[in-house]
């Protein structure tokens, strides 16, 4: 015995390439693009502030279009998705329609819009919730308090395994929404109230205020790319993929349109005056006069929650994409790992860029409503718009090559009219993005945000190329997803 070693097997290593499987169905994976679209955020933030800020009323015909250009988009979208499993689902399609470098762009202004969204709320969560909380307890607290704290809760939740984030995201949106419904019907109930068509007036989409009401509107579907970010993750994919999508467009579509149209019909010519006065506060109170003053209180709570549960969703899908990058080595590699099935490492990535912009906004005393919130969101918009038309080109390219079975409506035609109707809607809105932001001329975000967008795309590009050039091993994996951890370079080009 005293010359016979036992040698114990080593513990298995909590590290692996792979996200948890099997674990999110079509519901789960709607709640995440719920949570993502937010809709009291939405009705109550978005909406409101957006009307004060432009003075435009058709927010709700702006919305219905988007929509509808949307569930159009969706035919081809969805078609390619059925055959790419990617988390970083916008790049994979890219990379496979377009060209790896393009791929890689797409990746990099990714990766530039979504944690706008993310960070954004914070900005929002901070600068209404810090008023709430001292009406609350009568305790006075700066914006970033409540903004870190939210932070940290979604750092948390982040590291976790999806599986636990779905259950807190269910809680959350479930009862949003419904509120959103409840207190719509209210004011719809109100003594006195009269719908007013002037927001969904067709006119909306060519007159003045078009392209501010178009640009509110993909700011209003900005979570669109959740479902297929979760394709991995998903319960049968390929059915519950499209399911999410096409039923979230939908449903959310018509809550938005509604409560746009509800609240311009109950403040009436005065809706731009109190929307400056009363904020977010507007849908509440209009809703309070028939319910009570509990539903101002019960409001202001719920779309606290609103905003976290964004949070909680653009912070997951964030770590996503930095996952598929770094996993076939277009990030650092290290991003690519996961512990406990979950993206972790991104996660805390993405955690880290928050606290910074948070300490940014301390230190320059800017303003984390309009500045970090409606800049933020605003800008994430846009970037949607850009990353649509790219894919939608994207769609054609791929199907161009092979029709893989698919008929000629979801290959070709639905793609063409979706790039046809996105560019128009890119030209219009970024045309007039003075308005949109609320700026004097071309200056500030206004200028800012779409050369970040062009300077980002195009350094992604030159990162791509790069790869083609020194790292071949590396650039044959580009928009693989699952697979790149078994490919070798294979004198690839494109």
């Amino acid at each position: 015995m005293s010359g016979t070693v036992i040698s114990t097997p080593p513990a298995p290593s909590r590290l692996s390439t792979a996200l948890a499987a099997d674990r999110v169905g079509a519901f789960g994976i709607g709640l995440s693009i719920g949570s993502s679209v937010a809709p009291l955020t939405v009705v109550a933030m978005v909406i409101t502030t957006a009307l004060a800020l432009t003075g435009q009323p058709g927010i709700a015909i702006g919305i219905a279009a988007v929509g509808v250009v949307l569930l159009v988009f969706a035919q081809g979208y969805l078609a390619m998705a059925r055959r790419i499993t990617n988390a970083g689902a916008f790049y994979a399609y890219a990379a496979k329609g377009l060209g790896r470098p393009v791929g890689v762009g797409v990746s990099w202004v990714a990766l530039l819009i979504y944690p706008g969204f993310q960070i954004g709320c914070y900005g929002g969560v901070g600068a209404i919730g810090a008023p709430y909380l001292q009406d609350w307890t009568g305790i006075g607290v700066p914006w970033w308090i409540v903004a870190f704290a939210c932070w940290l809760v979604v750092a948390v939740l982040g590291a976790l395994e999806i599986g636990f984030s779905e259950k807190v995201l269910a809680v959350l949106v479930i009862t949003e929404t419904l509120l959103v419904l409840v207190y719509s019907i209210a004011i719809v109930t109100t003594p006195g109230f009269h719908f007013s068509l002037h927001p969904l007036a067709v006119d909306n989409l060519w007159g003045p205020g078009a392209a501010l009401a178009i640009g509110i509107g993909f700011t209003a579907f900005a979570g669109l790319e959740q479902a297929a970010a979760y394709a991995e993750e998903a319960k049968d994919a390929r059915r519950n993929v499209a399911r999410a999508t096409y039923a979230t467009i939908g449903v959310v579509g018509l809550i938005y349109v509604f409560g746009a149209t509800v609240i311009y019909s109950a403040a009436g010519e005065q809706v731009y005056q109190r929307a400056g006065d009363e904020g977010t506060d507007l849908f509440f109170n209009l809703a309070a006069v028939q319910l009570g003053p509990w539903a101002v209180e019960v409001g202001r709570a719920l779309i606290l929650t609103s905003l976290l549960a964004a949070m909680i969703a653009f912070h997951n899908l964030i770590s996503r994409y930095g996952y598929a990058l770094g996993r076939e080595g277009v990030a650092p590699r290290i991003f690519g790992r996961t512990e406990g099935k979950a993206p972790r490492y991104a996660s805390f990535a993405q955690s880290a860029v928050g606290f910074a912009v948070i300490g940014l906004y301390i230190w320059f005393d800017w303003k984390p409503l309009e500045q970090l919130f409606y800049w933020g969101v605003t800008a994430g918009g846009l970037g949607v718009l850009v990353l649509l038309v790219v894919v939608s080109i994207s769609v054609i390219s791929y199907f161009a090559r092979d029709r893989r079975g698919e008929n000629l409506w979801r290959r070709l035609i639905a793609p063409i009219i979706a790039t046809l109707a996105l560019l128009a809607l890119t030209y219009a809105t970024f045309r007039n993005l003075p308005e949109l932001f609320g700026v004097d001329g071309w200056t500030g975000p206004a200028r800012v945000v779409p050369a970040a967008l062009g300077v980002v795309f195009a350094a992604g590009v030159c990162w791509g190329l790069v790869l083609r050039a020194r790292k071949p091993e590396v650039y044959a994996k580009i928009g693989l997803g699952p697979d790149s951890v078994t490919v070798r370079a294979a004198g690839a080009t494109r």
